[in-house]
């Protein structure tokens, strides 16, 4: 069993969800029937802003509605975060589309500070587990790439997804611990980063990548592209079988 991944790695129009929208829509019209999962960057309607009131309430619901338009057309699966709005507080959430229009969401826990992100959005409390074409997917949002407790493959996932808006200045670490979570949870890891520059001279330089259990990197890429990966789910369970190194691990539990 495998599933083929397209792993979008592009700029971003800043705070505007339609301009955005308009762009992966030409970006993902020749990936119809070529994918089982689109995945888009972290914010991907309006890059990592921290002024979630510049965006229209209507906008989420729009960018869903679009999500489901999209993976019906593609016949994939379509997944990234939005800015979302719940209860008068904001979340930085992703959304994991399925072309038959159901979804299920990830609310991001670790808010990253530097930038004032815990001062906005509400982090989210619990994991989430997607189970999608035979493969358990763990899918995370950027930050969260920092802390392995969070990541720790306790719940037998096949991927570890992290969709993000990783500047340059940090790159290394991005490349680093995107092989780190691999080797340590014997799962494939993906992540998915953007490329250009917002209003606040942040520049994002791409790396998106994948890796296959034992670190070894499947994909690659610095430019804007759309690049596409095969997962094998008998390779995974191969390796694991072979090299038993889950069953060592330590036992723990998460506070919220």
């Amino acid at each position: 069993m495998s599933v083929e991944i397209a792993l979008v790695q592009t700029s971003l129009a800043w705070e505007d969800p339609e301009a955005n929208r308009l762009h992966f829509s030409r970006l993902l019209d020749p990936e119809t029937g070529r994918a089982d999962l689109i995945v888009l960057p972290e914010m991907f309607t309006t890059g990592f802003t921290m002024s979630p009131q510049n965006i229209p309430p209507g906008e989420e619901a729009r960018s869903l509605d679009w999500m489901r338009e999209t993976a019906a057309r593609t016949r994939a699966a379509v997944t990234g975060s939005l800015v979302a709005r719940e209860g008068g507080k904001y979340y930085n959430r992703l959304f994991f589309v399925e072309p038959g229009g159901a979804y299920e969401t990830y609310d991001k826990r670790h808010t990253f500070t530097l930038a004032g992100e815990d001062q906005v959005y509400e982090r989210g409390r619990t994991r989430k587990l997607i189970h999608f074409r035979g493969f358990t997917i763990c899918p995370l949002i950027c930050y969260d790439l920092r802390f392995p407790v969070w990541s720790r493959n306790t719940e037998d996932y096949d991927l570890l997804l992290y969709v993000a808006n990783w500047p340059a200045p940090r790159i290394a670490a991005w490349d680093a611990l995107l092989k780190a979570r691999a080797i340590e949870n014997m799962a494939y890891v993906a992540g998915v980063n953007r490329t250009g520059t917002d209003p606040n001279a942040h520049r994002y330089p791409g790396h998106s990548a994948v890796f296959d259990a034992l670190g070894t990197r499947l994909a690659y890429s610095e430019q804007e592209e759309v690049l596409h990966v095969t997962l094998s789910l008998e390779h995974l369970s191969e390796t694991r079988k072979s090299l038993r190194f889950l069953q060592d691990q330590d036992r723990f539990t998460l506070e919220s």
